[in-house]
């Protein structure tokens, strides 16, 4: 509500000081409001999209002679990159919240990084200069090209906030349909060069119309009317510890899956193609559950939407994953895990209503920014520490099941990492989390 009551502050300060000839265009709805949702949706594809199917490259690589020598660093390239991109989330945002004049240059700016990233990593020949490339370099740029669309939306949308980050979240999901079993197909025919520039390429025509559409709502002479000081007091808040700290652990084992099904699927004798497309499986069912859990942020208290998204995940890891021993049973856990450990970035903005209700002045986007920092610490070290779980795997060939095929330890941290999202609900009944 205080986004709505400050929204309509704004406006009518607006109004007062421009006299009646001046309007702001409609919020939560009207064509340049979905023209802005549907550009921060093909920026939420395309950004987020490739390093989500970076399981297809990690296969890939770990065969290709150049990079067979240093399999344990392979994995972290990818983990690198969404964890980069998570971490700068309140860096970004909150430079750009003081200075929201440079938002479109700042986006453009880190296309061209972006792009510089794609086109490094095309002439890579060791696992480092993958790493600084298509890890380090691309997530700069992403970060910078994609976080200021969060300024955007939160001005074209208040009362609809969680449909809408819900959409754009989906975006991810969507792309991730066609990019694994693209890539697969281009690296499997041309090599990871012709990948990387093709999707270089794909890149620049899809995002030069979402850079045009993306607009402010509040005229450029008016942009500095808005807060400039940067409120951190929300830090104070134990309601934003307690749904940090489930938010931070859940992030531990969430990328596993995804990074490992393609190779899961070679282990169990069956071709890279079933695991890349249980991976297409997993980010289609992302939008179905990105959607449905901002639905459910909307209506319900933020600790029901993390619930439905706990439980629905340890059941798809340990009751589906764990038996995945012929494909159809890996394509159900695939499809499960995307709508619900997929859909558990919605939660964000609902997130928001227990730390604003003792802070109001604090601004939804910088809160939703920090729990990507959040979500980002569990990317960076689910890369190496999901390397080490596989090398160390005793399991292997002595256990039943999935539990045998050397991702036995894997399995097992993801599920338990999934059941402590459900902290916040605890701190609900305790009276932490209101």
């Amino acid at each position: 509500m205080q986004d709505i009551e400050l929204n309509s502050r704004h406006d009518s300060a607006l109004s007062l000081n421009d006299g009646p000839h001046f309007s702001l265009p409609r919020a939560d709805g009207g064509r340049e409001a979905w023209l802005v949702l549907g550009s921060a949706f093909i920026l939420e594809a395309l950004v987020w999209g490739f390093p989500f199917a970076f399981g297809v490259f990690q296969e890939h690589y770990t065969s290709h002679e150049l990079f067979s020598d240093d399999l344990a660093s392979i994995a972290a390239i990818g983990t690198t990159a969404t964890g980069i991109m998570y971490f700068a989330a309140p860096l970004v945002y909150g430079v750009l919240r003081r200075f929201p004049q440079y938002r479109k240059t700042c986006s453009v700016f880190g296309f061209v990084v972006l792009l510089a990233g794609l086109i490094g990593a095309s002439f890579a020949t060791t696992v480092p200069q993958l790493l600084a490339t298509q890890g380090v370099l691309y997530a700069i740029g992403g970060s910078l090209h994609y976080f200021p669309a969060f300024l955007y939306l939160d001005e074209w949308f208040i009362q609809r906030k969680g449909i809408a980050y819900g959409t754009v979240w989906a975006g991810a999901g969507a792309s991730g349909i066609a990019i694994p079993l693209t890539m697969e197909w281009i690296l499997r025919t041309w090599g990871f060069r012709t990948a990387l520039r093709t999707w270089a390429v794909v890149t620049i025509i899809l995002t030069t119309p979402a850079l045009i559409f993306m607009k402010p709502r509040l005229p450029d002479q008016h942009a500095d009317m808005g807060p400039k000081k940067v409120d951190l007091s929300f830090l104070k808040s134990p309601a934003f510890w307690m749904l940090q700290l489930g938010n931070i652990i859940q992030g531990l084992g969430y990328f596993m899956p995804s990074l490992y099904l393609p190779s899961f699927a070679t282990a169990q004798g069956w071709s890279s193609l079933s695991g890349t497309i249980a991976v297409s499986l997993c980010n289609a069912a992302n939008v179905i559950g990105a959607t449905f859990t901002g639905w459910l942020v909307d209506r319900y208290h933020v600790t029901t939407a993390i619930n439905i998204c706990a439980i629905g995940t340890v059941v798809a890891v340990f009751l589906f994953w764990s038996f995945a021993i012929y494909q159809p049973i890996l394509y159900i856990f695939a499809i499960l895990y995307g709508v619900f450990a997929g859909g558990f970035s919605a939660t964000w903005s609902g997130c928001t209503n227990p730390v604003r209700r003792h802070y109001p002045a604090v601004e939804t986007g910088m809160i939703i920014a920090f729990f990507s920092a959040g979500k980002g610490i569990g990317a960076v070290i689910s890369g190496p520490l999901s390397g080490a779980l596989v090398q160390s795997d005793t399991w292997k060939h002595h256990a039943g099941y999935a539990y045998g095929s050397g991702y036995g330890y894997l399995i097992v941290f993801s599920g338990i990492t999934a059941s402590f999202a459900s902290i916040p609900w605890f701190g609900k009944l305790c009276g932490i989390v209101s």
